[in-house]
């Protein structure tokens, strides 16, 4: 069973590839004009087209998501780090800020071209000079400017007008420019002359932005893969080192600039706070010289270390108070820019601090996708949701928080109101000392908190710790990228082969003509009995005895095949009609008459085509009397009855002169009683009658005869027509129809025996000397 169905499918392939084959190679010089056409505009196109190379670099990010942590070292030193998230440091690696810094940086707004034969090419390298605008965001449009460069002299020449030297402003029609030597020049191969474009930066950065590709290497990673296409490798790279550098560059500065700003809010309270301990200090020493008090009492002592104890926490208090006020006051600011850290402000609540940090991440991220992308940007608003989110937790923390310090202040003033009662026992002089030498103590603590808030906001200021780290530097492909010559030539190839195939499908089914035989097959259940092949030689005569051209061959199969319609000794009236004139009714009708005879058949040929007779032309003849005398009653059957002088069992009934009423007159009776002498003295008799949709003469002959022939033509007959058919016969029926597919032709430009592209017969012509493929 396995096998049968092997070989089944192994028969199917077979059968595609031989249609495939039949349909397409007839049209095999189609093919080769389009290849050679394709092929050349593939060269062409890769001839001038500008070579571009690749450059591929590396580099990972901190994302809180994915476990890219510092050690607590570097922890330590980089105390207002946030992490960051991988797909918003994409999208920022791609915007416009960065580029249009790396046009600034490497001057990419002033090319210089050099020109070849073909196209210009880039000089980024074989350039001697640069070429630099003191205002690049200013800079108007100019295609191109000429420049000569003078080593010995080391000037260069603008456009033969304008001599300008090396590393100096100087005005020019094209703006305020310097000209600076290339550290990165090479000696091109051919010198040729130097010409340098102005271009504005915003386009500069567009034609980047295009040509840069950044992706994370994989959803679980926090490495980032970069890639630039440029006709200068050497461009490329640096175009993807210094956007590597540009963008360390600036998360170094806003996180400089945060630890800044902290340092400078520390620095002034700090300054508030010494000036204030300094009044103390001078407050202690006057009066101890005024009042005299130098010792203080054991219960003295214990007093001040209690009550000083509580009034440093108290002061904590306070300045957690003041903390969570400022904290609240940012909270409930619809600036959505980032603050202080509560830990900076003596707020020590781990869960308020956590919150806080979040929300200070959040704010920073959205001051840095604020400057890349727009306000509906899908991230920004992500980023702007998270912010929302967080400030109702943090505002009921803060409430909560300040309630705890409010109750813990009451107790502590209560504690000291019972202290103070006790001071009631010590001598003034002795309290009054107490009281400032605790203010002294309280203003010493706050004193040395900031100081050390300082310190760390220094440190960190000055540790410049980046949250991205290069993992692998730019560097460019050895070859060129695109194009790609194999996929343009395969592409050529590829579109060779499928545009003749779309030409010759549409063109075929456009065509409204039939074309195939099973078009026929298709469009009606009547049997095609035999095909016969165009031939362009001109003779309607295509049978002779020991003819044997493949024309020749066709009829005798037709001959052979005339037993399946019935055709035999009783059975022997054969009707040929066709649907419009030109399909060649009259040729079949003609041939397959001469074909039998050759057989020794007695053949009877009927002209019953009393509206365009062709018979007589064919057959070269000129009888003046036939069946049309017959049918008015001038003449009798014998008297119409011509034997033929080339073929002696064949025997010719002409037309004869045209009636104004022919189809009446096959209605009249007298055709019934000619077919039947006809049928009773030969042995087969061939009807040739007009066309079924010009006239009702077919319909009124058929059911005189025993078989229908009719005749179709290749590229001629309508589909139309054939789709009527079936139609037409349950009201008029035709006599056990079959159809002859006549005028087959070649298919494309092969030139063949027959019209499927096969040479069907090899034989040997007996009128020629020389052998042949006989047609």
């Amino acid at each position: 069973m396995q096998s049968t169905q092997n070989d089944s499918l192994e028969q199917n392939e077979e059968n595609f590839i031989s249609k495939l084959l039949l349909t397409y190679l007839p049209y095999w010089p189609v093919f080769v004009v389009f290849l050679v056409l394709f092929m050349g505009g593939a060269y062409v196109y890769l001839l001038f087209s500008t070579p571009k190379y690749e450059a591929t670099a590396t580099m990972i990010i901190k994302d809180e998501r994915k476990g890219s942590d510092d050690s607590k070292m570097m922890e330590s030193l980089n105390l207002v780090s946030t992490k960051k998230i991988i797909e918003n440091e994409v999208e920022v690696l791609q915007s416009r800020t960065l580029i249009d810094n790396v046009v600034r940086k490497l001057r990419l707004y002033a090319p210089v071209y050099q020109e070849t034969k073909f196209r210009p090419t880039a000089a980024y390298i074989t350039s001697p000079v640069l070429v630099e605008a003191i205002h690049p965001d200013e800079v108007h449009g100019f295609k191109k400017i000429y420049l000569q460069y003078d080593n010995k002299k080391n000037t260069v020449l603008l456009d033969n007008k304008f001599n300008c030297a090396l590393n100096e402003w100087i005005n020019t029609p094209y703006g305020t420019l310097k000209f600076i030597v290339n550290t990165k020049y090479q000696t091109p191969a051919a010198a040729r002359p130097y010409y340098f474009s102005i271009i504005p930066i915003k386009r500069v950065a567009l034609g980047i932005s295009g040509n840069l590709k950044v992706a994370a290497a994989n959803k679980l990673s926090s490495v980032i893969n970069l890639s630039y296409r440029d006709e200068v490798p050497q461009r490329a790279e640096d175009v993807l080192n210094e956007l590597l550098t540009t963008y360390s560059n600036t998360s170094i500065n806003e996180k400089n600039n945060l630890a800044k700003n902290t340092l400078a809010f520390v620095t002034d309270r700090l300054n508030i706070v010494s000036r204030e301990l300094e009044a103390i200090e001078r407050k202690v020493q006057k009066y101890k010289a005024a009042s005299g008090a130098v010792d203080i009492s054991t219960q003295g002592e214990l007093f001040l270390k209690n009550v000083s104890s509580n009034d440093q926490t108290v002061s904590e208090i306070n300045m957690q108070l003041g903390g969570l006020d400022q904290a609240e006051k940012h909270i409930l600011s619809n600036d959505n820019n980032s603050g202080i850290l509560p830990s900076a402000l003596g707020v020590s609540d781990p869960s308020l601090s956590r919150l806080m940090t979040n929300l200070y991440t959040s704010q920073l991220e959205y001051e840095k996708l604020k400057k890349t992308v727009a306000e509906n940007n899908p991230l920004l608003v992500s980023v702007t949701d998270q912010i929302n989110k967080l400030k109702p937790d943090i505002l009921n923390n803060l409430q909560s928080q300040r309630r705890n310090l409010e109750a813990s202040k009451k107790s502590l003033y209560a504690t000291n109101n019972t202290y103070n009662s006790v001071l009631q026992s010590i001598p003034q002089k002795e309290r009054q000392l107490l009281e400032i030498s605790r203010e002294q103590t309280i203003k010493s603590a706050i004193y040395s908190f900031l100081l050390q808030k300082r310190e760390e906001s220094a440190l960190s200021y000055a540790s410049t710790v980046s949250d991205s780290r290069v993992v692998d530097k730019a560097q460019s492909s050895p070859g060129p990228v695109s194009p790609n010559s194999k996929i343009i030539y395969l592409a050529s190839i590829f579109a060779s082969l499928i545009l003749p195939i779309g030409w010759i499908g549409a063109r075929e089914a456009l065509n409204r003509k039939v074309l195939y035989r099973r078009e026929i097959e298709q469009l009606t259940s009547i049997p095609v009995l035999g095909e016969i092949a165009y031939t362009k030689t001109g003779s309607s005569n295509e049978i002779e005895a020991g003819k044997r051209t493949f024309i020749a061959q066709e009829f005798r199969k037709i001959r052979t095949s005339l037993p399946y319609l019935g055709i035999g000794p009783k059975t022997k009236k054969i009707l040929v009609t066709s649907s419009i004139p030109g399909e060649g009714k009259s040729f079949i009708a003609a041939n397959l008459a001469v074909s039998l005879s050759l057989t020794g058949k007695k053949v009877a040929l009927i002209d019953l085509d009393l509206h365009n007779p062709s018979l007589q032309k064919i057959l070269k003849t000129n009888h003046e009397f036939g069946i049309s005398n017959y049918l008015i009653g001038d003449k009798e059957p014998v008297e119409i009855i011509n034997s033929s002088s080339e073929f002696g069992n064949l025997y010719f009934v002409a037309s004869g002169p045209l009636q104004p009423n022919p189809s009446e007159l096959l209605e009249n009776g007298r055709i019934n009683d000619i077919i039947s002498y006809m049928e009773s003295n030969f042995d087969v008799v061939i009807i040739d009658t007009a066309p079924v949709v010009s006239v009702s003469d077919a319909h009124i002959l058929s059911g005189c005869c025993d078989a229908t022939l009719y005749i179709v033509r290749h590229q001629y007959t309508p589909k139309m027509l054939i789709e009527r058919i079936d139609r037409n016969n349950k009201i008029n029926q035709l006599t056990n129809p079959a159809i002859i597919f006549n005028g087959v032709k070649d298919r494309g430009f092969v030139k063949s025996n027959y019209g499927y592209g096969y040479d069907y017969v090899y034989g040997y012509d007996q009128t020629r000397k020389d052998k042949k493929f006989l047609n």
